[in-house]
């Protein structure tokens, strides 16, 4: 049954729902449609809670930097907070750096969602979007469910609007197999089913172009450490602080886009998705000012997100993938994180 977390500065309650089966146990919370926790075991057997979170809902409210959340009504980055969908120009709210980011000042990570159902093993959770919210044209009806299927979490997503807009979802956890508050996941070892990546420029914004990630620190198409090369002389890392790019998928459906062990734990997680990029970003902002249900401070490449979505800026660049959102074509993504364990 849901256990209320607490209650919005107005005065919405938050709902906290577990899941569980005999692999892996989930605590999902009503704000965000945030995974507070993953449960997952390792090579010893014993669970440990592989995903980055907060204790309180306050700290959620107040200081979370996504930990978990469902981050829209577009996720990642808009140039200058500015669109042009069928000849019309739209200004969104302009919340980092000039720039829009996760939906603006109040997006669908840091709301109050509703539970429209739930079960031992699945819930799912809904948000309304009206026209013009954070600048945004169309009214949007939002739903994500989450759903244990043996050593799986299954994330489906679905959307529909009254009017032409723009829409990108996803999960932003930040994983760390060692177990939350274990340390960096620089040790990890990365997996991912890509030969292109997309470059940004100072601000984090794509500039059009799609590299090969030959003879590059991108290169993941074999397993690598994530620290491999993380302190190279590349201009893209060195902006950055550290990882904090797209990856484009080949094929479609849903398939592998990458894979994560921790070498010592032995755990892995196998990412699949709908999606055609997953954007790899290592925690480059955690300064160790937030600390998780472990009492640890979470610092700078302590976890580390694999987004599946669209890449970032795609209402203004042509050669993405579109992100656009019409009547009567709902929008409909899987994404699925699988757990395991290395060698069994």
């Amino acid at each position: 049954m849901p256990e209320l977390f607490g209650h919005m500065p107005s005065g919405e309650p938050v709902h906290r729902v577990t899941l569980e089966n005999a692999a892996l146990r989930v605590q999902v919370l009503s704000v965000g449609a945030v995974l507070q926790s993953i449960e997952a075991p390792g090579r010893d057997g014993r669970r440990a809670n592989v995903a980055l979170g907060l204790a309180t809902l306050e700290d959620y409210v107040a200081h979370s930097p996504h930990f978990g959340a469902v981050a829209g009504r577009y996720a990642g980055r808009i140039a200058h907070g500015r669109f042009t969908l069928d000849g019309v120009a739209h200004q969104l709210t302009r919340n980092r750096g000039g720039h829009s980011i996760h939906g603006g000042a109040a997006g669908f990570g840091k709301r109050a969602w509703t539970l429209a159902d739930h079960g031992p093993a699945h819930v799912e959770l809904a948000i309304g979007s009206p026209a013009g919210d954070e600048g945004y044209p169309g009214a949007v009806q939002v739903r994500v469910r989450y759903t244990l299927d043996g050593a799986a979490l299954r994330i489906d997503y679905s959307a529909e609007t009254d009017a032409p807009t723009v829409l990108n979802l996803t999960n932003h956890s930040y994983f760390n197999l060692a177990g939350e508050g274990a340390g960096d996941i620089l040790g990890h070892r990365l997996t991912i089913d890509s030969d292109r990546f997309l470059p940004m420029d100072a601000d984090s914004i794509p500039t059009g172009e799609i590299r090969s990630v030959e003879g590059t620190a991108f290169d993941f198409r074999t397993p690598c450490p994530i620290g491999a090369r993380i302190r190279t002389a590349d201009p893209q890392i060195m902006h950055a602080l550290g990882y904090d790019h797209a990856y484009l998928l080949p094929g479609e459906g849903l398939r592998r886009a990458a894979m994560l062990e921790d070498p010592v734990s032995g755990r892995t997680l196998t990412v699949s998705t709908t999606e055609p990029a997953v954007h790899l970003y290592t925690g480059n902002n955690l300064t160790g000012a937030l600390a998780g249900p472990s009492g640890r401070a979470y610092r700078q490449a302590d976890g580390v997100c694999l987004e599946t979505e669209r890449p970032q800026d795609s209402p203004n660049q042509p050669g993405f993938p579109s992100t656009a959102l019409r009547p009567g074509a709902p929008f409909r993504s899987t994404t699925v994180f699988g757990f395991g364990v290395s060698g069994s």
